[in-house]
């Protein structure tokens, strides 16, 4: 073994003590000026009549150490030296090496402070656990929901809303990304950020879960070779969760988590045995998309009552306040408010009745679904004069019309949600979708995921073809204009949302090209990540889904309302009640029709009617006009058709 030097003995020393933190620097410090003061005490000491005590010498030296004010009072060149010396010494080891520690440690103290690891101490908070591309959105939807959160508030007893985000690592870029948020702005001061994975207890008692009034866990992006998942990383937060509880003796928070695979849904309510609502973030996708398929046009409805676009959304209310009145009569006494359904109490769950009968009544413990354009709509208010009742009958639902052909869909592009997407094309018999999906992902691996997902037993025909939709002569070689449909979506194999709606919007540039060459058109629907890319393709003839807008209005929405989620399953599944278009010819109405005309018109036939799809665009690109004053001539045009919502079956219709 080497031997080691006596200066290396010492240095490692000295650096053992300083490594430990502020407190042992300020002890070397102190050692280093009690050496000083005691070696320049030494050298003065032999001075005739100057000090009679070694101590005081000391004491002198230790004065000119700290004080260069003193140098002046010394007498003598030895003496002058010496003070000098010590002057220098004390400008470079107390003030300057104090300064140094006590800056370094207030900076790393600040630091600490801004990373966001101090537990926060409130309660009736809202907790958001990871920081996505629905963060954003989801905090936005969060404030800007007056109505629902000033009831939510008054409901948790608490006058001040407060939002706790838990990020991998809080830092100033997001501080600055919820400043320029739009809906958010200088109310970012009520978002706090806290550092820290879901997945981690530490993090989560950081963010004070189990004070929380609701906790909302939105689905993480991951690698698509990654072996943890998104819908892991939500099992293990709710595990954690439920853990802190048993441990504290507490009750466990309302939870909103969205899952990517709703088949783990046995799983989640295994691991949390608390109050959870479960959104289905892959299937809610896939759902929308295929009704879009058959009711092109759809996703303007979407995009308003589901994207927070203004215009039109869902409300919840209690039936406390209107127990006894019957839905005819309640829709009269609210002008501005389209009454869709009612849901009645089943066990721990609730019983969905969308378009009832207008004469059912409601009850104190019901729930009453509306459309409105704000909360307040949703009161009674005396000032505003009653509409007549309308009456509307049950009716029995109608089977989707089978039109007797193949309907043929060209998928762009992969993602995980494809395969939930073929498994909601099959739910709908007699439809006879037929897919093809190009991709460059290799034709095995996208088999495996679909066979995974839907079965052996597939019914919807599916053709693998491996290209790169990016390269037009690839695209060419498809023939887009022979399908009924393409759809395009957005990859999750992209390291950014950016990234693949910027190879979407490419290949749907590239799209409109070919299909300018054909005479046929087929329904465009393009999927984005960024909702800050839509305005990229003003005046586009595709229709546009955002995908990440979509999932976190609705989190933010069964957050404030959890009946919601039980409203939008029925709403968006096979079977049940459904929007639909229909042509204004199928009805009898008169040639001056009003939007109250329109309602009683199609209520006599069991359906409620919502708004008209204008054939041509405004001057801001919107078709849709949702809830129209009642009084209103709607000015019907060739090629308009009515926004309705209507009872659907099953099983296959009549052959069209």
């Amino acid at each position: 073994m080497l031997p080691f030097r006596i200066v290396d003995r010492i240095k490692f020393v000295v650096e053992r003590q300083l490594v430990k933190g502020a407190g042992f620097q300020l002890l070397v410090v102190a050692a280093f000026i009690a050496t000083i003061s005691l070696v320049g005490g030494i050298l003065v000491v032999p001075l005739d009549g100057e000090f009679d005590h070694v101590g005081n010498a000391i004491w002198w030296a230790f004065l000119r150490l700290t004080d260069p004010g003193y140098l002046g009072d010394d007498v003598g060149a030895w003496q002058r030296f010496v003070s000098t010396l010590l002057t220098v010494s004390g400008y470079v080891v107390f003030m300057g090496t104090l300064v140094a520690i006590l800056t370094r440690w207030l900076i790393a103290r600040m630091n600490e402070l801004e990373r966001g690891l101090t537990p926060v101490t409130l309660k009736n908070h809202i907790v958001v656990l990871g920081w996505t591309s629905q963060t954003l959105p989801l905090l936005s939807e969060l404030l800007g929901s007056t109505g629902r959160m000033r009831r939510f508030l008054e409901k948790h007893d608490t006058s001040r809303l407060n939002l706790v985000v838990l990020t991998e690592e809080a830092s100033a870029a997001q501080v600055h990304e919820l400043r320029t948020e739009p809906g958010i702005g200088a109310r970012a001061r009520q978002v706090i950020l806290r550092s820290g994975l879901p997945i981690q207890p530490d993090a989560l008692h950081r963010v004070a879960c189990l004070d929380a009034a609701a906790v909302i866990v939105p689905s993480a992006a991951h690698e698509a070779t990654s072996l943890l998942t998104a819908d892991v990383e939500t099992v293990k937060a709710l595990l954690s969760i439920a853990a802190q509880a048993r441990h504290y003796r507490t009750g466990l928070p309302f939870v909103v988590a969205e899952l990517q695979d709703i088949r783990k849904l046995p799983v989640v309510e295994r691991a949390y045995p608390g109050p959870v609502e479960v959104v289905a973030g892959d299937a809610t996708i896939s759902r929308l998309m295929v009704q879009n398929l058959l009711h092109p046009g759809l996703s303007e409805v979407y995009n308003e009552l589901l994207a927070g676009e203004g215009g039109n959304e869902l409300y919840i209310r209690s039936g406390d306040s209107v127990a006894g009145l019957a839905l005819g009569e309640l829709a009269a006494q609210r002008p501005a408010v389209i009454v869709l359904g009612i849901l009645k109490p089943d066990g721990a769950g609730w019983q969905v009745n969308l378009a009832p009968p207008s004469d059912t009544r409601v009850g104190a413990d019901d729930r009453v679904v509306m459309m409105a354009r704000n909360y307040s709509e949703t009161e009674a208010d005396g000032r505003q004069q009653a509409l007549p009742a309308i009456g509307r009958p049950g009716a029995a639902a109608r089977p989707h019309p089978v039109t007797g052909a193949q309907h043929r869909v060209l998928v762009l592009g992969w993602n995980r949600r494809v395969p939930s997407m073929v498994a909601e094309m099959a739910s709908y018999p007699g439809k006879g979708f037929e897919v093809d999906v190009v991709s460059v992902l290799p034709t095995a691996e996208r088999e495996w995921a679909i066979d995974r997902y839907c079965g052996p037993d597939l019914a919807v025909p599916c053709r693998h073809i491996e290209a790169d939709y990016m390269v037009e002569e690839e695209l060419r070689r498809t023939i887009p204009s022979r399908y009924d449909s393409i759809v395009l979506v957005s990859s999750d194999r992209l390291t950014s949302g950016e990234e693949a709606d910027a190879r979407a919007m490419v290949g749907y540039l590239q799209l409109e090209d070919i299909l300018l060459e054909s005479e046929r058109r087929p329904q465009l629907i393009m999927e984005l990540s960024d909702p800050d890319n839509r305005q990229l393709l003003y005046g586009h003839q595709s229709e546009m889904m955002i995908s990440s807008m979509i999932l976190s209005h609705v989190l933010a929405q069964v957050a404030l309302r959890r009946e919601l989620r039980a409203v939008l399953d029925e709403l968006f599944t096979a079977g049940g009640a459904e929007i639909q278009f229909r042509d204004p010819d199928d009805y009898p109405l008169p040639a001056s029709t009003d939007f109250h005309v329109l309602e009683k018109t199609l209520a006599s036939g069991g359906e409620v009617a919502l708004g008209v799809y204008r054939a041509r665009a405004d001057d801001r690109g919107h078709r849709l006009q949702l809830n129209p004053p009642r009084r209103e001539y709607l000015e019907l045009q060739p090629g308009d058709r009515l926004v309705v919502l209507a009872l659907t079956s099953t099983s296959g219709g009549e052959v069209l």
